[in-house]
């Protein structure tokens, strides 16, 4: 069976480039392009995995993960963070743990890079 990533993230053309290389590995990809509904979304598709933009307009990622691990439907499913700010690297590290999410990425990253951690993450 297929394994189902939701990916949060307002950049429509940077998920449709995601979605369709990750189809290509035989992932099965919920796209979700606003953070308002996301624990909501998360609790109905049930997701192996969630890529997580921490730029978003309505939540940011953080509080979106928090939100996500607060809950005990969601708080297990493992949750890979990125960012557009590479001078925010070490932010992004040290944020990535205060709200629990499992592994960061920095934008732009190589589909290759992201399939590893995707791959350390679902086993």
């Amino acid at each position: 069976m297929k394994k189902k990533i939701l990916i949060i993230d307002d950049e429509v053309d940077l998920v449709g480039l995601l979605k369709t290389k990750l189809e290509l590995r035989n992932y099965h990809i919920v796209p979700l392009y606003t953070s308002k509904r996301s624990l909501e979304i998360t609790k109905r598709e049930k997701p192996d995995l969630i890529l997580l933009d921490i730029m978003m307009p309505d939540k940011d990622g953080y509080e979106v993960c928090r939100e996500l691990r607060a809950d005990e439907d969601t708080s297990a499913i493992p949750i890979i963070l990125f960012s557009a700010k590479p001078d925010q690297k070490e932010y992004l590290k040290t944020g990535t743990k205060s709200v629990g999410a499992d592994d960061y990425i920095v934008k732009p990253f190589e589909t290759d890079a992201l399939l590893e951690k995707i791959k350390g993450l679902l086993g």
